[in-house]
């Protein structure tokens, strides 16, 4: 714990939370939404600054809502909050939300995949083609993160794909900087893989909602401008960390002498994780979405012993902790009215078009960095549609269609925290990287990949072909 960071952290805070007037304008916040900023600022820092690990931040998060936030806030707290209190039940609810069964169901794979030696032979079979060469196999691991993450959960692509790569790691020096940046490889091709396809990830969804009519595009129309944006800045992100993370060996040594394993138990795991993958492949076909899929090998391991109680032991409730603290803020902020409110303080209209565009992607960016990108997408949406109405200029750069796309793609780019994606959770897990790993990853790929989608939207907008 560094008190030199967490003392000015707790001060900040407290001055926020006792003394608003000190920070924001009279009047511009109602209390509930002042005391939801102080706490966001708070685990800001906390979580920057890692004065105290990830988890208890968010452990924090959830108290501190309950506490002074709350409906089962004290009594001389909850005065003056009315009707505009949060919810307690909800603020719990963070601790079982769907995006955390997801993660609980992954986290039985793994254990499961990695006890009967499933890991090492998908290792042995998915990444022979690439040969040994460090850069090649990186290559290779982003390259199917990525198209795998275009048309599945990118958190489920990111649970098989980390569970195939635990055998590379094994055979590297645990201090050569290469380990690391093969675990940051997977976060980052799946976050930008999903943006490929309209389903690759929630935030396109949204956006294909508002294209209808004479806004309407095709699943085709998407793919032909997403993925080459896709294709690019996986390409420019495997090239950074190679040079952030210089490897000490040139080769990967992948001398896998293992086989699949016979017996009752491995073929339960091999059924188990088969149809899990492919009824989240297939989710749009049967009905059952990637969270509910995720209870089955939950179950299924648990009823057949492949998991038994000592197993449980193994499983990262830390990094469920992490989630539920990101889940819970991000809900306070959008419930509350505080980030639209932010949002709105912004002077769009006084704004040239295109830097409408590139401002607005760079507020996604952000705001999904702490928020999901899915809240962040719902939240701003609406606004980005109204903008293409209200807004004199936009019409002639493509309408709705560019500037519902920006708000889309640049979503899937907030990934500067562990707790921006659950891909960056999952890999925060496997305790090979930092947060300060992430924040020095994303604000060089984030930035620029806001600047690549308005620059290439806004160019074919130009162009007419949008």
């Amino acid at each position: 714990m560094q008190f030199k960071t967490l003392i000015p952290c707790c001060l900040a805070m407290a001055g926020a939370f006792l003394v608003p007037e000190l920070f924001f304008p009279e009047g511009m916040l109602n209390p509930v939404q002042q005391r939801i900023l102080s706490i966001f600022l708070l685990a800001t820092f906390l979580w920057v600054t890692e004065s105290v690990p990830a988890f208890s931040t968010s452990l924090l998060i959830i108290t501190l809502l309950v506490l002074t936030a709350s409906d089962s806030a004290p009594h001389f707290l909850k005065e003056g909050l009315g009707d505009s209190a949060l919810s307690y039940v909800e603020v719990f609810s963070s601790f079982a939300s769907p995006i955390i069964i997801l993660f609980l169901g992954g986290f039985y794979i793994a254990l499961a995949s990695a006890k009967y030696s499933l890991d090492l032979n998908l290792a042995r079979v998915l990444l022979k083609p690439f040969g040994q060469r460090y850069a090649v196999v990186m290559l290779g691991l982003m390259v199917i993160t990525a198209v795998f993450s275009m048309f599945m959960s990118n958190t489920t692509t990111s649970v098989m794909m980390l569970t195939i790569m635990t055998p590379l790691l094994s055979d590297m020096d645990p201090d050569d900087p290469g380990g690391r940046a093969m675990v940051l490889a997977i976060p980052v091709a799946a976050n930008l893989g999903g943006m490929g396809t309209p389903i690759g990830t929630p935030p396109n969804a949204i956006a294909f909602r508002y294209f209808v009519g004479e806004n309407s595009i095709t699943f085709g129309d998407w793919m032909m401008f997403a993925v080459p944006i896709t294709v690019v800045l996986i390409a420019f992100s495997w090239w950074l960390l190679l040079r952030m993370y210089p490897t000490k060996s040139k080769t990967v040594e992948l001398n896998i002498e293992s086989t699949f394993a016979h017996g009752c138990k491995p073929y339960i795991v091999y059924v188990t994780v088969l149809l899990t993958v492919l009824l989240w492949m297939t989710s749009g076909l049967h009905g059952v979405n990637a969270y509910a899929v995720a209870i089955i090998p939950v179950a299924v391991f648990s009823l057949t012993g492949v998991i038994g109680q000592k197993d449980l032991k193994e499983i990262s409730w830390d990094v469920l902790w992490l989630l539920a603290g990101g889940i819970a803020i991000g809900a306070a902020m959008s419930s509350s009215g505080l980030a639209e409110l932010i949002v709105n303080c912004l002077p769009f209209e006084q704004l040239p078009v295109l830097l409408v565009f590139f401002v607005i992607g760079f507020i996604c960016m952000l705001m999904a960095t702490f928020l999901s990108n899915t809240a962040t997408a719902n939240l701003l949406m609406p606004i980005a549609v109204s903008m293409s109405v209200s807004i004199a200029g936009i019409a002639e750069w493509g309408g709705l269609i560019v500037i519902a796309a920006i708000v889309a793609l640049s979503s899937s780019l907030g990934m500067g925290l562990p707790i921006s994606t659950p891909p960056n959770a999952l890999a925060h897990a496997t305790g090979l990287v930092e947060t300060k790993d992430f924040i020095r990853t994303a604000k060089i790929i984030s930035p620029l990949g806001v600047l690549l989608i308005c620059s290439v939207l806004a160019t074919l907008a130009w162009l007419g072909w949008l």
